[in-house]
């Protein structure tokens, strides 16, 4: 027994410090989210009145339905702007990627509440571009609502997508797609049916921590959702009283929020279950060559 101790007393010991840790600071909150759904107001008694008076209350639902409407469609467009991305960026010869890819990461510097505050100072009602389109007489809602609210994750969230998805691109082999060309596909077909397939759990991913990201963030729909009820700005407003000391409420809240992380979480394993994703990378697909003049319009469509 000491043999072994002593043998394995580094891994132990790391694992006994993650256990301690992620029990400290992550189950334990958890546990305590839980338990504050389901006790009464005095933490004494178990009921599930909290759920009821949640789940029966129209302000929760709609709530709840404008968080899932909002962080599918931030998953959908962050999707949408950042596989397109890391692909020109993977497999185009384009020149300045470093500068490119380093920009790309900047959102994730940033913090949401700084990146929607700037484009408030922008696009909102008094902002720079609405008062300048005003001027004009272009007409112009402000970034207030859902809109805006899906817009600023679009622009601070496709890196979650568009840093993996280039990985995954770089590591096709070659050999898999000269297979698919061999056989008479055509390119566009190569990358739709070879490709895209073969990289589609780093999309899945991508887009599952897009949706996480956009359900539970609290700082841009505090700016942006004026009176649209958010869940986790609901959740925030019910744990520190603003308008009632009611933890069991926002308990409640807390567990739909995390219900529906797992519940995504669930569906992205499902989807990936049903197919196998295998490649040998021992060499790289190289870049697709493009006409000197696609090659100058995409440098000066990025350099704007």
């Amino acid at each position: 027994m000491r043999l072994f101790f002593g043998r394995n007393a580094f891994p132990l010991t790391v694992g006994a410090i993650a256990v301690a840790f992620l029990t400290l600071f992550f189950l334990l909150p958890l546990l305590k989210v839980f338990g504050a759904s389901i006790l009464d107001n005095a933490g004494m008694r178990f009921t599930l009145a909290n759920y009821t008076s949640v789940l029966s209350n129209p302000f929760f639902l709609n709530g709840l339905s404008n968080s899932l409407m909002i962080a599918a469609a931030a998953a959908v467009c962050a999707l949408l702007a950042g596989v397109p991305f890391a692909f020109c960026l993977a497999r185009l010869p384009i020149g300045g990627k470093a500068v490119l890819l380093a920009l790309a990461a900047l959102p994730l510097v940033l913090p949401s509440f700084v990146s929607a505050y700037a484009l408030v100072l922008l696009f909102g009602r008094s902002g720079i571009v609405t008062s300048a389109l005003h001027t004009l007489g272009i007409p112009f809602e402000s970034l207030y609502g859902a809109k805006g609210i899906i817009a600023v994750y679009t622009l601070t969230l496709y890196p979650y997508v568009a840093l993996p998805v280039i990985a995954a691109f770089k590591s096709v082999d070659v050999s898999v797609e000269e297979a698919a060309q061999n056989l008479g596909a055509s390119r566009t077909r190569v990358l739709r049916t070879v490709t895209l397939p073969l990289v589609l759990p780093s999309i899945l991913s991508g887009g599952l921590l897009v949706f996480i990201e956009a359900l539970e963030n609290f700082g841009v729909p505090f700016v942006l959702a004026e009176d649209r009820p958010i869940l986790s700005v609901e959740a925030y407003k019910l744990f520190v009283g603003e308008t009632t000391d009611n933890p069991g409420s926002a308990g409640v809240l807390g567990v739909l929020l995390v219900l529906c992380t797992i519940i995504a979480l669930m569906i992205q394993r499902a989807v990936l279950a049903r197919r196998n994703f295998a490649t040998g990378a021992r060499r790289s697909a190289p870049l697709i060559a493009v006409s000197p003049a696609l090659r100058r319009l995409g440098a000066a469509d990025r350099a704007e």
